[in-house]
């Protein structure tokens, strides 16, 4: 791929993440109904896929179903799951189109055997996919990943797999969700709220944040380079002094 005039004027972010929000709010602001917001904020996840990667993103996580959207009202839940259902068929022919390697985050056990199944195939077709790196955050919340961590680190003390006092940040890293994965560099939350609501806890450690006033639906590849402006001017020090 050929460096692009952003690719030379940006600092390019290798992993970046997403939480989609706004589709419900965008949706009544037309007055169509909730479910109509989520429809067009999936044909956005696709545009965004594409122009990420042609951008040099490497990693794209999008956090799509929280393990809180079960509270939502029971036809809003059931909307989703069965545009859940139609993407995931989407989402293997689009990956299939342009070689993403699509993984999904998030405790499968809770969604149902069909969409379970379903995605099994999708990653399996996709896993040597040598183009974008593409994370769906479903049921996921990172509080719960990381109790379902901390259960899967005890049991391989008890199984003898190592030692408590050989249990380090690497030991965690390497029974989430994202294991294998890097950490994002880059944050991004639409329909300008500020705050993560429970998304990759461990792994936001150092990623840079930026909230945008626009609303999932309507996020575009020039709103997607205004946070990656945003990006390049940031100072990553990991913890260290200037200069350092």
């Amino acid at each position: 791929m050929q460096e692009s005039k952003i690719q030379r004027d940006l600092k390019i972010p290798k992993h970046v993440a997403i939480i989609l929000d706004g589709n419900g709010r965008w949706a009544k602001s037309k007055g169509m109904p909730r479910n109509y917001g989520h429809v067009q904020g999936a044909k956005t996840v696709e545009v965004i896929c594409e122009e990420a990667y042609k951008m040099g993103i490497q990693y794209l996580t999008v956090y799509a179903f929280s393990t809180e959207n079960w509270n939502r009202p029971k036809e809003e839940v059931d909307a989703l799951m069965k545009l859940l259902r139609n993407y995931l068929k989407t989402c293997l022919k689009t990956a299939e189109k342009n070689r993403m390697c699509v993984r999904i985050l998030g405790d499968k056990s809770g969604l149902d055997e069909d969409i379970r199944t379903r995605i099994d195939e999708l990653e399996e077709a996709t896993k040597n996919n040598d183009g974008l790196h593409f994370q769906i955050a479903l049921n996921y919340g990172g509080r719960n990943e990381i109790v379902r961590a901390v259960k899967k680190i005890l049991q391989q003390v008890q199984n003898g797999a190592f030692k408590e006092k050989d249990i380090d940040e690497k030991t965690i890293s390497d029974v989430l969700d994202t294991r294998e994965l890097p950490e994002p560099d880059l944050l991004i939350r639409t329909c300008n709220e500020q705050r993560i609501s429970n998304f990759l806890l461990w792994q936001l450690a150092y990623t840079e944040l930026y909230f945008t006033p626009v609303a999932w639906p309507d996020f575009t590849k020039e709103e997607l380079v205004k946070a990656i402006e945003a990006y390049t001017m940031r100072d990553r020090r990991y913890g260290l002094i200037k200069g350092d």
